[in-house]
């Protein structure tokens, strides 16, 4: 199934008096990327997140924010830490003689350092406030999944009409080809006439021209290994695991083969039909970024 990297869902969850929030977006990267914005009392559990997200998810940029509220009246699990604030206020103190300032030093500039707030002990990762929020984040991702699906169906969708338009178009050019040679064989006996009028044409050589020339103008491997390329894209859309990187690898193989193609024929019909098929793969090479 082609899945988008491009996502959001948002998850809620209530239990005990605490209420969890988890939003979850995602864009485009070649690699797993996950950053998180956590509360205080769950900074613990960040490899955690990434460990969920790793399960569910291959590729993609993805940004994880958990808020918590606690509706039951219970304290936050903080505390002051009492010696880290004396030597910051020690330190603004010293620093403000030394600069002869006569500003007071307030409360509001010592909350300016974090760690003078603290987790209490033995509440380093609250295992309540945890499973809370791990109940949204699970909300969330069900959203966040959908989304992404959704979209790489539609995706998927627009790959397989284009795929149908690249393999008419291959068609038109096998035919196109087969029809080239014998006029080349022609054209080629009509320049040899009027270059030697006099004299008389060797037919073993001319032949082994011929075949030579219809050897350079012949595009049935490049067309054979181009359907073949074909089939497997299509058959990587239908799969079920994640099939970015699988399908940028044989739009690679697709442009090599149709460059092979341009580069055999000097048919003016031929070339207008690989400008198009080099368009149609273009597309999809842009498209192919937002899949994971």
């Amino acid at each position: 199934m082609v899945t988008s990297m491009t996502g959001y869902g948002r998850g809620e969850a209530t239990a005990r008096g605490i209420t969890a929030t988890v939003e979850l977006r995602s864009v485009n990267s070649r690699f797993l990327e996950v950053s998180s914005r956590l509360p205080r009392t769950l900074n613990l559990r960040e490899n955690e997140i990434k460990e969920i997200l790793r399960r569910q998810v291959v590729r993609g940029k993805i940004s994880v924010v958990v808020t918590v509220e606690r509706n039951n009246g219970e304290a936050v699990p903080l505390r002051i830490n009492p010696a880290t604030a004396r030597t910051y206020y020690r330190l603004l103190t010293d620093l403000k003689k030394a600069l002869k300032l006569r500003e007071t030093i307030k409360l509001e500039h010592l909350l300016q350092f974090s760690d003078i707030m603290e987790q209490e002990e033995g509440v380093a990762a609250d295992e309540a406030e945890w499973e809370v929020a791990r109940a949204a984040m699970d909300a969330g991702l069900v959203g966040f999944q959908q989304m992404r699906r959704q979209e790489g169906g539609e995706l998927a969708a627009d790959f397989r009409a284009r795929i149908a338009v690249l393999q008419q178009r291959l068609d038109e050019v096998e035919q196109l080809s087969r029809a080239q040679v014998p006029r080349e064989r022609e054209r080629l006996r009509e320049r040899i006439k009027l270059l030697i009028e006099s004299e008389k044409i060797d037919e073993g050589r001319l032949e082994l021209e011929i075949v030579l020339l219809a050897d350079r103008l012949d595009v049935t491997e490049e067309c054979v290994r181009f359907r073949s390329h074909n089939k497997f894209f299509l058959e990587a859309l239908s799969g079920d695991e994640a099939a970015g990187r699988r399908l940028n690898f044989l739009v690679q193989e697709m442009n090599r083969e149709v460059n092979t193609i341009g580069s055999k024929s000097s048919a003016q019909e031929i070339a207008h039909l690989v400008v198009g098929m080099k368009e149609e793969l273009e597309k999809i090479r842009e498209q192919l970024q937002n899949i994971e």
